[in-house]
């Protein structure tokens, strides 16, 4: 038996469809795998770089009262960073100095120079942190424009009203069956592509920091304080030239 002619043509136009449609998406499903790809990245350079940064100012500055006012100084969010055991854990404190180098002709040179190199760094990879968290940030607004096209060139109300008028009197194919009430409906939300959340939903939002010479004044008092409070055994651990050369973080 000779195939019906509308029979082959509805199912042409289906499978038409479903390649178009299809096709899309997955470039674009692939594009959202990779950005998310890129968030996990920058998420782990944020936990091993700028928190690294921090936690060894902190263990610098030993005192909460200390770190809340440095904190103050430089409008970052304790929440973000901020752990008590950070500044009591030996382990910690030894894991986050290995590498680091120390100069200075005096103990209490070493202490500040220490602390403003950690700065220093601080700045410098959160300024890369923001640049790259703009990128991310406008490669999701490319996505999110992509899909806005997208639904604008393949309305799924209108897709799911054609297949319906075809499955009205031809076999659906795979759909076949799909058509049946609620089904339809199902269906178009399975083909609906989910929408990107915002980067920050990922990844924090880090301001610029204000430039060391902006608060060096203060921060030396701060330093100075801190140096006050430490006893022999850590002052010697911050201060000692002889830390390991290993590669930092």
């Amino acid at each position: 038996m000779k195939p019906d002619i509308n029979e082959v043509i509805a199912y042409e136009i289906k499978r038409d469809i479903a390649e178009r449609y299809f096709g899309f998406r997955k470039l674009i499903e692939q594009d959202k795998r990779d950005l998310e790809k890129e968030i996990r990245i920058h998420s782990f350079i944020l936990e091993k770089r700028i928190s690294f940064d921090l936690i060894r100012l902190y263990i610098i500055l030993k005192d909460e009262e200390l770190i809340d006012a440095f904190l103050a100084l430089t409008a970052l969010d304790k929440k973000q960073f901020y752990d008590p055991h950070f500044i009591q854990s030996t382990t910690i404190r030894n894991r986050v100095f290995e590498g680091i180098r120390v100069h200075g002709l005096t103990r209490s040179g070493r202490f500040h120079h220490l602390a403003t190199d950690c700065y220093e760094r601080l700045e410098m990879h959160s300024e890369q942190y923001r640049l790259k968290f703009d990128e991310l940030k406008e490669a999701r607004e490319n996505i999110a424009e992509e899909i806005k096209v997208f639904y604008q060139q393949n309305d799924l109300g209108s897709i799911m009203g054609f297949l319906r008028s075809l499955g009205s009197s031809h076999k659906m194919g795979d759909l076949e069956g799909g058509m049946e009430i609620g089904m339809a409906d199902s269906l178009e939300k399975k083909m609906a592509i989910a929408p990107l959340l915002p980067i920050e939903h990922y990844l924090p939002v880090i301001k610029p920091l204000p430039p060391l010479a902006h608060i060096a004044r203060d921060l030396k008092k701060l330093l100075d304080r801190a140096y006050r409070l430490h006893d022999e055994e850590s002052l010697d651990f911050l201060t000692s030239r002889k830390k390991s050369a290993q590669r930092q973080p």
